[in-house]
């Protein structure tokens, strides 16, 4: 920043140019309505005293005396002195002086205006006399009982004196004018200081550029960002964030309750599977500090739904695989039993063991593409029966299981079957993981009034009413481990997407029921 000025130094230059500027213009009209006072001050002083004067028998009498100069000039200096004015003059009515400040000046014409006084009324003016600019008056000196001018009373106070008691004024205005200075100063210093910290000492430019930056960076990035306040209020949703989530755009409000709940916890939370409506989003949650301040938290979101899928499939397919390898060597280990049966002239016996063995593997392929003509869903049912097996679990397909496929397809997609059907099944083989023998789960598809039934049984534990009640949320599992607690949440929420429903008994074991409506078909005409 060499060079430039930050925001606080140019807020703070600017602060103290129209405060100091504010301020003398204050101070000048201060004065120029204090001169003002001054002279009006002045005006109705003279014109007191030149009344009261005019007004004293003393100066009648004066007027009337042979010598009025002598009579009068002790009298009228005394006066001066005594109003603190510069002169007071007693004239006749042609202008003739009887006193003056300055003796030589007695006898000679009085300068200025007299010619309303003359008339009865009084002169205010401000004159250049023989003592300089002066403001005056002059009244007249009436013989008592009538409307005689006797003589003529001209009191003044020069410019020069008033300017006097006005300077001795300034030192007060000027120590006004200097602690508002200071104290204008020093608030706009706080101010400065406080935008300095606020701003971290940025000037304009580079606030302008940040904020493009970092608009474009929000506005660009792959991620959704939620930013929330150190108030819980969430302060901002970058476009992605707001794509995930589904959010207006018109606001941060109407978070999906998931989310929500995420942001109200106050844990640090590292690529946690969040469900919100047909999304898998992965979310890492962290607080945001800076010089040790809490400023809030930051949400991360990213969409993993078709990861999720894909890994749900990957999944299947490894199961299976593994399932088919099992079966290999099984069938490895019973060919060579069969084989060596024959060698030593048991042939009998090696062709009962092998028709045994076929007859039991055709017997399930038939049950299971019998019931269920989804060519996805039976071969994911064909794969748990091989992994059940391998885990000494019975799975059996109830014979009542019905779901159409054939040309015009299974009533709901086959991706949407396959996460219901598969994470219920993976759940029950779980739950029945480690019980004595037998251990059984049995799986009913059913299509029928408009809805696909699904129910999954096993015998295993059973959970108890606060754990069938949360077991569709998300994260909730019973065993231990990174990454569980997702598939009965992929479950629930299929089922909500569809307007269906899932439950959960149990009675000797658990039962896990979804019902998914089906959709409505446009019959072609």
């Amino acid at each position: 920043m060499t060079g430039r000025w930050s925001i606080a130094r140019q807020l703070f230059a600017l602060q103290v140019l129209v405060v100091t500027l504010l301020v003398a213009v204050g101070t000048t009209g201060a004065v120029l309505l204090a001169r003002k006072d001054a002279r009006n001050a002045a005006v109705e002083e003279v014109k007191a005293v030149a009344q009261t004067i005019a007004l004293s028998p003393a100066v009648v009498d004066g007027l009337h005396s042979t010598d009025p100069t002598a009579a009068l000039q002790p009298w009228a200096e005394a006066t001066r002195e005594a109003t603190d004015t510069d002169f007071v003059v007693v004239m006749a009515p042609d202008r003739t002086r009887y006193t003056h400040p300055t003796r030589d000046l007695i006898g000679l014409p009085f300068a200025g205006n007299i010619d309303d006084a003359l008339d009865g009324g009084t002169v205010v003016e401000e004159y250049r006399g023989s003592l300089g600019y002066s403001v005056r008056t002059v009244v007249a000196v009436v013989e008592p009982g009538t409307v005689t001018v006797i003589g003529l009373v001209s009191v003044g106070i020069t410019t020069a004196a008033i300017n006097r008691n006005l300077v001795a004024q300034l030192p007060v205005v000027a120590t006004a004018t200097g602690i508002a200075l200071l104290l204008a100063a020093a608030g706009a210093w706080l101010l400065s200081r406080r935008l300095r910290r606020q701003t971290h000492g940025l000037g304009p430019a580079e606030m302008t550029r940040m904020y493009e930056y970092y608009d474009a960076v929000l506005h660009s990035v792959r991620e959704g960002l939620v930013v929330v306040g150190r108030d819980g209020e969430v302060e901002l949703i970058n476009d992605e964030g707001r794509r995930l989530l589904g959010v207006s755009e018109k606001g941060p409000t109407g978070l999906p309750a998931e989310v929500a709940a995420l942001i109200s916890e106050q844990r640090p939370t590292v690529d946690e599977p969040v469900l919100v409506g047909d999304r898998t989003l992965v979310a890492s949650r962290r607080e945001t500090r800076f010089d040790g301040r809490l400023l809030g938290t930051v949400l991360t979101l990213r969409d993993h739904t078709e990861l999720r899928a894909l890994t749900g499939e990957l999944d299947s397919v490894r199961g299976l695989t593994e399932a088919l390898r099992a079966q290999a060597h099984e069938a490895a280990n019973r060919l060579h039993t069969v084989l060596t049966m024959v060698e030593l002239g048991r042939t009998d016996e090696a062709i009962a063991l092998a028709t045994a063995e076929l007859a039991l593997a055709q017997q399930l392929t038939d049950q299971v593409v019998g019931a269920v003509e989804e060519p996805a869903l039976a071969a994911l049912l064909l794969g748990k029966s091989a992994q059940a097996g391998e885990r000494g679990v019975e799975l059996t397909v109830d014979p009542s299981s019905r779901l159409e496929g054939g040309v015009e397809g299974a009533p709901l997609p086959a991706r949407d079957l396959l996460t219901v059907v598969g994470n219920l099944v993976d759940n029950a083989l779980e739950a029945v993981a480690g019980r004595d023998l037998p251990r059984k789960v049995e799986v009913l598809i059913r299509h029928a009034d408009n809805e696909v039934l699904v129910r999954v049984r096993d015998n295993g534990p059973g959970l108890s009413p606060e754990q069938a009640a949360a077991a569709f949320r998300r994260g909730w599992s019973t065993k231990q481990g990174e990454g569980r607690g997702v598939g009965l949440s992929l479950v629930r929420q299929v089922a909500e997407r569809y307007g269906g429903t899932y439950e959960i008994s149990s009675e000797e074991g658990a039962t896990l029921t979804v019902r998914l409506p089906v959709p409505s078909r446009t019959v072609p005409s």
